[in-house]
């Protein structure tokens, strides 16, 4: 064991309840309340220093676990993994970088406790997909991160070069692979931005239900002192990115809500536009169709789409559908289905060209899906979660240091701005958007720079608290 190596010797899991202001559909669900996962996780180094570090993601079921079975009966499960899973950790064992200890933990641990966890439900009850299993798994791969950061005394993003990482990606690739050349030598800093920006520019997300004219409004509309209309969170916050949620089995609907949109944005020189169909789309040519109107139509609309966002169902092995038509006409990218870079790799031979990145599937998986993906000249962004709190802070450090196509995704004080009051008394820009963009200046210090002594948050008793 190297002095930089760590150790798990205890983990602790807090369940965080959150409720939104405002409903979040997702495809055929509706979100208005969401458990955040937050994980504390105790380490040792090789030279006996024992350190904490902190990760946290939203159990966003929906997302996760799309099904008819009942919400209650999902996020039961999942918060039950979560338990499960502290064990899992602190019973591995394995000392190194977290990196390695991350990717042995999910090729190996994750699926054998997923596994056992399905099995072991009572009969009848609905097997928890793979999707929910990385979710749990990644606030503690999250929190390991930072705990390394804070054993060395240093960013954790300065840690993942040869001076502490104990293989090269070839080790994670194999030393080559189609059109990238050799891995072998390689580590993930060297795909990594060197200088990343202080500001990032913010996507705004477009709700299936949000209120998007006057017109919209139901009467009951929350007055909350936070905006509702979709012109007034532009000009609030000085908007130029905006993602539209889709239905993706109504193309009338959809296409009528991409203009209505589109004619908002132009009115206040929003610049992009970014579409999101949450995987409910079967054929390309539903989404080739209204792409096509909109060039003869909303020629400007059209143009200022800078890409596609995960049309198609969540399991790209069992629905490999030729997806180059679309991607002829925009930049198509993984989203849901971007589990790995294993499926990434099965995703470019399908016709994808770029991959959202995503905290919630664990670091360790995002930056080695960066790594295989920038080799492979895919392009690259940073979608959220709905990431409030300490969630956030990963999120938007990832976006920074990867150059995507165009910042960050980031929606959390569209839907809970309440939840993160503590944090953002530390770092305000990082929950609030100001000239379109969000703020990573007040970021320092190891691991993922929280300066989490700072916060003023009271955490409810741990759900389940293990030590060696």
């Amino acid at each position: 064991m190297r002095n930089t190596d760590i150790k798990i010797v205890g983990a602790t899991v807090y369940f965080i309840p959150v409720e939104t202001r405002i409903p979040l559909k997702f495809g055929h669900e509706t979100l208005t309340h969401v458990t955040c996962a937050r994980v504390c996780l105790t380490v040792i180094n090789g030279t006996g220093r024992k350190v904490c570090g902190w990760g946290e993601t939203p159990l966003s079921v929906q997302w996760a676990w799309p099904s008819q079975s009942s919400y209650d009966m999902r996020h039961v499960a999942m918060q039950e993994f979560c338990r499960v899973l502290a064990d899992a950790w602190l019973g591995f064992g394995l000392s190194g970088h977290p990196m390695e200890i991350g990717h042995a933990f999910w090729q190996w641990i994750l699926p054998a406790e997923l596994t056992k966890f399905n099995a072991q439900r009572q009969a009848g009850k609905e097997s928890m997909p793979w999707l929910a299993a990385l979710i749990c798994s990644s606030a503690f791969d999250i929190a390991l991160h930072d705990a390394y950061g804070h054993a060395n005394n240093l960013p954790v993003y300065e840690t993942y070069t040869k001076e502490f990482m104990n293989a090269d990606l070839a080790h994670y690739f194999g030393v080559t692979l189609p059109k990238s050349g050799s891995f072998k030598g390689k580590y993930p800093g060297d795909y990594l931005n060197p200088n990343p920006p202080q500001e990032v520019v913010a996507w705004h997300l477009v709700g299936g239900k949000d209120a998007i004219d006057s017109t919209e409004l139901d009467g009951e509309s929350i007055d909350d002192g936070y905006p509702v209309l979709l012109s007034d969170w532009i000009e609030r916050d000085g908007l130029k990115c905006l993602k539209v949620k889709l239905r993706g089995n109504d193309s009338a609907w959809d296409y009528a809500r991409l203009v209505k949109v589109g004619e908002i944005a132009l009115q206040h020189d929003v610049v992009w536009l970014t579409t999101d169909f949450n995987c409910t789309v079967d054929d390309p040519q539903y989404v080739t169709d209204i792409l096509d109107r909109l060039l003869i139509e909303h020629p400007r609309v059209y143009g200022m789409i800078l890409y596609v966002e995960q049309p198609f169902p969540y399991d790209l092995e069992a629905h490999r559908i030729d997806v180059s038509s679309v991607s002829a006409r925009k930049p198509l990218f993984l989203d849901e289905s971007a589990h790995d870079w294993h499926l990434i790799e099965v995703g470019r031979s399908l016709g994808w060209t770029g991959v959202a990145l995503k905290t919630c599937k664990t670091q360790t998986g995002a930056i080695l899906s960066l790594c295989w993906a920038k080799a492979q000249g895919m392009t690259l962004m940073v979608q959220d979660l709905t990431n409030p709190m300490l969630a956030q802070i990963p999120h938007v450090l990832l976006a920074a240091y990867a150059n995507t196509i165009m910042g960050v995704e980031t929606n959390a004080m569209q839907f809970y701005p309440e939840a993160s009051l503590p944090e953002a008394a530390v770092h305000t820009g990082l929950y609030q958007r100001a000239d379109g963009n969000v703020n990573l200046s007040t970021l320092r210090g190891p691991g993922f720079g929280y300066r989490i002594e700072e916060i003023e948050r009271e955490l409810p008793p741990p759900a389940l608290s293990v030590e060696i």
